[in-house]
């Protein structure tokens, strides 16, 4: 909440002065002056329990409006105080000082409802440094009662002068009062005002002659100890609970009011979108919401998996809700878990309003409604999330292309508006704001769908935004991983086919370019030779090995295996699927290995990931369900023996594995490269081979670049490179 309100527009009393026994009690000042309060300079004779029982009253609103304190006090409270912030005890020496950091466990024990609530106070401060504390020694010079405070609202200082009990009682009984200087009552007052200032100044920046600093880090730590990890919410919330039976007419007035005041303020804090975590966004995300608004509020943010780019979009829109005073996005997102996990994270920004779109979800007449109310005028905040299967419904477009002029459109996983049926959409979009979030935004072997999405977000590379996966692992935003690249050879049989396709391909290629020629039998002939290295049948007894030597090492657990899809012949000669080949072999090599699938046709899919997470499922067998955002911070092993040839998938894929856990020291991956056989002798071929094979060691190249373990990996691809006469090191400098 925005304070306009000023010291100079309060009611304070004729004669500036505040008294237990007048109709201006010194609470009313509290609660009047507090939540104005830009800072306040409070100085205390010792840290006394009573100023902290009246304070605490006032403390919390003080916080909201993000006010700043600088407290100078002694570390020592006298036995009346010390016992003032207990429950239930006994006064029987007002006189006698203890030590609170000697007598800090019998604080935490029996801290009152005021004390603990200051206390919690004292800490947030502590936390978000809006709190300056400094402990000091009076060299002999008895300041015991001594209790001043300077205010300032951002443009007046105000300050008080007088014996200020500070008393709990005092509240009921005739022993406080203070007077109250202020600017614009006289040039007497400014002078006083100054003079406060001035030596509050001199203790603060230990010039003052009476007054000597002490380390501050053990008042600090009893603060740490004693107050209670809260939020701004939660703080309101105590301080309006804070007991009133025993206080009079006029201060259960003022603490009514005031609890009007603060369930008002609740209402909008709970109400209110903001940041999920207290420290606030971190300075690449504010630097890609400052250079997405220089690009006009149009761009890509290519982000490695793993780096928070769902996060990092929502502070856009937050910010946008921050400038407007409203919300209003729309989402798109590939899978129906990420439909549910998209929700998850716009819950925790605090955005209320939301309407999904897929998935099952009764959407139309919701929207229909809203879409109605738009065009009469009543603009709503609203956050649809919806899958890019339901976006391109006729039935969904016809009602969004009325409201969609002033909505923010967030395309995750951004390089599927590259495919066709989307890309017919997009020329019926009109938002004007837009992000699109993508590891890779590039569509590989498809130059078309890529223009497509640059054209649209009106980016290019490096795009509006990068941070890629280098960056995120030098950072510690990403795990470290070991990486092996397994060579796995064709056997004979599927040598000979694979050799036989790549004698036909033979006369479409460009010796001079390096490449083949545009001819559509290329295109058929090469996807039947990817066929062959995808379903290599030596990836099987290789996949088994990995799995023998992990159940050795006792790291059978927490391990995702990506299997090749589609069929196969078994040894009977029945077409089968490829995943349940995999799933056979290694239940009947280890039959009390835990596994499952997690695939489209696999059900209850959400129960399988959270017993993957508890360790109940030690391997989970995929195709490509977990290609994109699914959110698996505990898997530790990759295996990847589906050879695609599609960057994209891998780098997802890698993305998986690299999520922080705070059980994961680093993650492992096996990535399985075929190759047709090292000891064949190509002849005509080689050259064929050569580009291949290079196109395939890109990939591998940068993988094990970042890899905690390089040169492991360069040795493992030694006799690849050699066959090939290729160099990784000028591979990985090419990329």
């Amino acid at each position: 909440m925005k304070n306009t309100l000023l010291f100079k527009d309060l009611n304070f009393p004729p004669t500036y002065k505040y008294s237990s026994d007048s109709n201006h009690i010194p609470l009313e000042f509290y609660e009047d002056t507090f939540p104005i309060a830009k800072t306040i300079d409070l100085l205390l004779g010792y840290f006394s329990s009573n100023a902290i029982k009246v304070l605490s009253k006032s403390f919390a609103e003080f916080i909201y409006n993000g006010g700043k304190m600088r407290l100078i006090t002694n570390h020592f409270l006298s036995e009346n105080d010390f016992d003032n912030l207990l429950d239930n005890t006994e006064i029987n020496n007002e006189d006698k000082i203890i030590d609170i950091f000697k007598n800090l466990e019998d604080l935490e024990k029996n801290l009152s409802k005021e004390g603990q609530h200051f206390f919690d106070c004292l800490k947030f401060l502590l936390k978000k440094k809006r709190l300056e504390l400094i402990p000091v020694k009076f060299n002999g010079f008895d300041l015991a009662h001594c209790k001043k405070m300077i205010l300032f609202d951002g443009k007046d200082y105000i300050s008080t002068d007088g014996s200020i009990n500070f008393t709990l009682s005092a509240l009921i009984k005739n022993s406080e009062s203070f007077q109250l200087d202020a600017p614009w009552v006289s040039n007497v007052s400014k002078e006083r005002i100054e003079e406060e200032k001035v030596n509050f100044e001199k203790i603060y920046s230990n010039q003052h002659p009476n007054y000597k600093q002490i380390d501050k880090k053990e008042i600090e730590k009893v603060i740490s100890n004693i107050g209670n990890d809260k939020n701004i919410r939660d703080l309101l919330d105590d301080s309006i609970k804070l007991g009133s039976d025993s206080y009079s007419k006029k201060v259960n007035f003022i603490l009514t009011k005031k609890k009007e005041r603060f369930n008002t303020l609740i209402e909008k804090i709970d109400n209110t979108p903001k940041f999920p975590f207290p420290q606030g966004p971190r300075k690449y995300q504010k630097d890609a919401y400052n250079e997405w608004v220089k690009k006009d509020y149009s761009g890509v943010f290519a982000m490695a998996t793993g780096t928070g780019k769902t996060i990092t979009s929502l502070n856009c829109l937050l910010n946008l809700y921050k400038e407007s005073g409203n919300y209003r996005a729309i989402i798109l997102v590939p899978s129906i878990a990420l439909l549910n996990q998209w929700e998850e994270e716009v819950k925790s920004f605090n955005f209320k309003k939301i309407l999904k779109v897929g998935g099952g979800n009764n959407w139309e007449k919701d929207l229909a409604n809203y879409s109605s109310n738009y065009s009469w005028g009543l603009k709503n905040d609203l956050i649809i999330i919806s899958t890019y299967g339901s976006f391109v419904l006729d039935r969904f477009q016809k009602l969004f292309q009325k409201i969609q002029e002033d909505f923010l459109l967030i395309a995750d996983e951004a390089h599927n508006m590259g495919a066709n049926n989307i890309q017919k959409k997009l020329k019926d979009v009109k938002v004007n704001k837009k992000i699109g979030l993508s590891a890779t935004p590039k569509r590989i072997y498809d130059p078309e769908g890529t223009l497509a999405i640059d054209s649209f977000f009106k980016d290019t590379p490096p795009y509006t935004y990068s941070f890629g996966m280098a960056k995120a692992l030098e950072f510690g935003f990403l795990t470290g991983y070991k990486y092996y690249p397994l060579i796995v050879e064709l056997s004979e049989c599927e040598f000979e086919e694979y050799t036989e396709i790549s004698k036909k391909l033979l006369k479409f290629f460009d010796f001079d370019k390096g490449k083949f020629r545009d001819d559509p039998i290329v295109e058929i002939l090469l996807l039947k030779r990817k066929s062959i290295i995808h379903k290599a049948t030596n990836k099987l007894d290789l996949f088994s090995s990995i799995i023998k030597e992990l159940i050795k090492n006792k790291k059978n657990k927490f391990v995702f295996a990506y299997i090749p899809e589609g069929n196969t012949t078994n040894n009977d000669g029945d077409t089968v699927k490829i995943l349940n080949e995999y799933l056979k072999r290694i239940h009947n090599n280890y039959p009390k290995l835990k596994m499952n699938s997690y695939t489209s046709e696999d059900q209850n899919l959400e129960e399988v990931l959270r017993g993957f997470e508890d360790g109940k499922i030690e391997v989970l067998f995929a195709m490509k369900m977990l290609d994109e955002g699914v959110d698996v911070p505990r898997a530790e092993v990759g295996i990847f023996a589906s050879s695609t040839g599609n960057p994209r998938q891998f780098i997802q894929r890698r993305g998986r594995l690299l999520r922080k856990h705070k059980d994961k020291a680093f993650a492992t991956i096996y990535d399985m490269v075929v190759i047709p056989r090292l000891e064949s002798n190509l002849g005509e071929l080689f050259n064929i081979e050569k580009n291949l094979v290079k196109n395939e060691l890109n990939r591998v190249a940068y993988f094990a670049s970042l890899a905690m373990n390089f040169y492991d990996s360069k040795e493992a691809l030694n006799d690849v490179c050699q066959k090939y006469d290729l160099d990784l090191d000028t591979i990985i400098n090419e990329l």
